[in-house]
């Protein structure tokens, strides 16, 4: 849950806008037109930062100005092409951008060839699409192709960026996805005086992430610039840390001369808080009396705290759930909630909302509640040591249960009781307080809270053809990704991104009778349902079949394809996967070879357990696969150093290994007579 902020604080949409947009290519320039292309560019045969890079950047620049409502971003980019590769990596371009709070205006570019003709690009090319990022974020696009691209080329586009209200935060980045030459950011300062949460004077500030900046240079017209040169590129790998806390970047921010400590700023910090939402959580006699009645008779605090989370979700809609299909202009138009009393009334509020009248409802029965504050750990790790409220939002509600503050946040939709969202899990939580505000660490969910539940019941032709019915079941944090991944898509794209999912893996499947359910139930677990045909899936050679027994693992790739790995391995949250299989073998067909996949464990942390069995009259044979990572108690860890690649690759490529075991049947031997797969 995001609070409401201090004048001028940035808010979770556009925090997150910002950690989005600044990832994308981008440069400015100082006007409208474009810069000469020099001899010199024109002959470079080679890179400069990276050797072996197929493109690189050789200019990156960036205008940041206000127009009182709105900053606005001007963006120009030039980029050197070395190779074929190059060519197909640069010649198509998107600019990201999360619509309800940017806009992407005025795009233009331009290729010159090796001999120094030049194609613009046309008006009419550049088109709107949604995108999917490797971190499962949707977002719009600005897309294009640059026209006649070459190796040797050189192109370069330009833009601006609109984004809806002006910040006291904005990040700036420094790499891309090919290596930068220079990076240079025009920053003009606001114009009128600024003033924090306690009426103080602030000043422009910034802190480098990863990164060496020159200091801060006057320009014309206000501006002050900061440059770096030689930055290596950005690469995604699967499953890393967030992008800040690896990418280079700098944090520009207006605040006030800090000389506390950082135990004595994050003190001052918690009891600030505590006097910022203690308003909030008084409680009328409406509220008191809901509290009653839905506490009614549960015995124990966790009863009680339960009844109370699941009434609030039930009773109250957030407003801008995509699954409500708002409007911005309707979000407007909407009355603020005063109070908890009005989010009771109205049953409709944002997420701040439904956590005060959960805390206040908590404190009407009896309960001690603070407010507590996190960071997100799906943007970057929190270091108390900077000391800067930016990076800690109030993000839950803390309620005593004897000497333990338990957190709640059921403000987040999708997130069942007893869970917190899990870019808030596993991290150092300041409890508000009057006088001693107190860290605590937020638990982590175990295994067991976040299962992929698959089932299958199939029947195997001879010719290597297996049909059958299917049911997949996502629950805790599985199901709030999944979940907020659907939710505001209609039930035809829904039914397409599973067709997608696995044709991608099973190539001529035929996907029917498809239902998705409880996509925006904040309870109930996602879950898919269909009748699947395909093809080919046994491979038939003379009197044999070849069975892939796994189902739902065929044809997905190695976790960790690489052999070398560059940043650290990090996993969201912990999470299981129980599959049952079962195969009706073709008339005539009996197994030929009766070896069983090998069950092994990565001691506490992971185990890995698949069975194969045959029924005793030697017609179907039942296949199950279970699956953990990270505990069953959520004592393992979620964070892998790059140094350890080796190992972690090792225990994922063997479960690959097993996934893909094949079962041998053969046509016209003997009636089989065990009643199990011998290990």
């Amino acid at each position: 849950m995001k609070y409401p902020r201090p004048p001028l604080r940035l808010s979770l949409c556009l925090a997150a806008l910002v950690a989005v947009c600044g990832a994308q290519p981008a440069a400015l320039a100082l006007g409208d037109d474009w810069r000469p292309v020099e001899a010199s560019e024109l002959a470079l045969k080679s890179p400069v930062v990276e050797r072996d890079a197929d493109a690189e950047v050789l200019f990156w620049d960036v205008r940041i100005d206000d127009d009182q409502a709105d900053l606005v971003f001007k963006h120009y980019v030039r980029i050197k092409v070395f190779t074929d590769r190059g060519r197909e990596s640069q010649s198509k371009v998107d600019i990201p951008y999360i619509s309800k709070f940017v806009q992407i205006k005025d795009v233009a570019g331009r290729t010159i060839k090796p001999d120094g003709s030049i194609l613009e690009l046309k008006k009419d090319d550049v088109f709107e699409r949604d995108i999917v990022k490797a971190s499962g974020l949707k977002l719009k696009a600005k897309s294009f192709a640059m026209p006649g691209i070459e190796a040797g080329s050189i192109i370069e586009y330009r833009w601006r960026e609109v984004r809806h209200g002006v910040s006291r935060y904005e990040r700036f980045d420094f790499s891309r996805n090919i290596p930068v030459q220079f990076v240079k950011y025009y920053i003009k300062p606001y114009g009128s005086a600024l003033f924090d949460s306690d009426g103080k004077p602030v000043g422009l500030r910034a802190q480098t992430f990863h990164a060496n900046m020159t200091p801060f240079q006057q320009e014309e017209d206000g501006f002050y610039s900061t440059t770096t040169s030689n930055v290596p590129a950005f690469r995604e790998e699967p499953h890393m840390p967030p992008e800040y806390a690896v990418r280079p970047w700098m944090l520009v921010y207006y605040s006030g001369e800090k000389k506390s400590t950082p135990d004595e700023f994050w003190k001052s910090h918690g009891r600030r808080t505590h006097e910022r939402f203690k308003g909030y959580m008084k409680a009328s006699d409406d509220v008191r009396k809901a509290s009653a009645e839905t506490v009614g008779d549960a015995a124990t605090p966790e009863q009680k705290l339960e009844r109370l989370y699941n009434f609030v979700r039930a009773r109250v809609k957030r407003a801008t759930d995509d699954a409500l299909g708002l409007t911005p202009e309707q979000l407007a138009k909407l009355e603020a909630n005063k109070s908890p009393s009005d989010t009771l009334k109205r049953a409709v509020g944002t997420s701040f909302d439904i956590d005060m009248l959960f805390a206040t409802m908590a404190a009407a029965a009896g309960f001690e509640v603070r407010i507590a504050s996190t960071s997100d750990r799906g943007d970057i790790f929190f270091d108390a040591s900077f000391t800067d409220e930016y990076f800690i939002d109030p993000a839950s509600v803390a309620v005593r249960v004897g000497e333990k503050w338990h957190l709640f946040n059921p403000g987040s939709t999708y997130v069942p009781f007893g869970m917190l969202r899990w870019q808030e899990e596993g991290q150092m939580t300041l409890v508000s307080d009057a006088k001693e505000p107190v860290w605590v660490m937020s638990p982590n969910s175990p295994a067991v809270r976040s299962l992929e539940r698959r089932a299958g019941k199939f029947t195997l032709a001879d010719d290597g053809t297996l049909e059958g019915d299917v049911r997949i079941e996502y629950t805790g944090h599985l199901a709030a990704d999944v979940k907020e991944q659907n939710d505001d898509d209609s039930p035809a794209a829904r039914e397409e991104t599973l067709k997608a999912r696995f044709k991608s893996r099973l190539g001529d499947a035929e996907l029917t009778a498809i239902r998705v359910e409880n996509v925006t139930d904040p309870d109930k677990p996602f879950a898919y349902s269909f009748h699947v045909r395909v093809p080919g899936y046994a491979q038939r050679t003379g009197k044999r079949l070849f069975l892939p027994a796994a189902f739902f693992q065929r044809g997905v790739g190695p976790l960790f394809p690489t052999s070398a790995r560059r940043h650290s391995v990090y996993f969201h949250y912990f999470w299981g996967e129980e599959d049952r299989v079962e195969i009706s073998l073709p008339e005539g067909f009996t197994l030929d070879n009766a070896d069983s996949p090998a069950p092994f464990k990565g001691g506490d942390l992971s185990l890995y357990e698949p069975a194969l069995q045959l029924t005793k009259d030697g017609r179907t044979l039942h296949y199950t696969r279970k699956f953990y990572f990270g505990g069953k108690d959520a004592a393992g860890s979620n964070f892998f150093p790059a140094e350890s690649y080796g190992q972690l690759k090792t225990y994922f490529d063997e479960m690959h290994k097993q996934d893909g075991h094949i079962i041998s049947l053969k046509q016209g031997a003997a009636t089989a007579t065990s009643n199990a797969a011998k290990p």
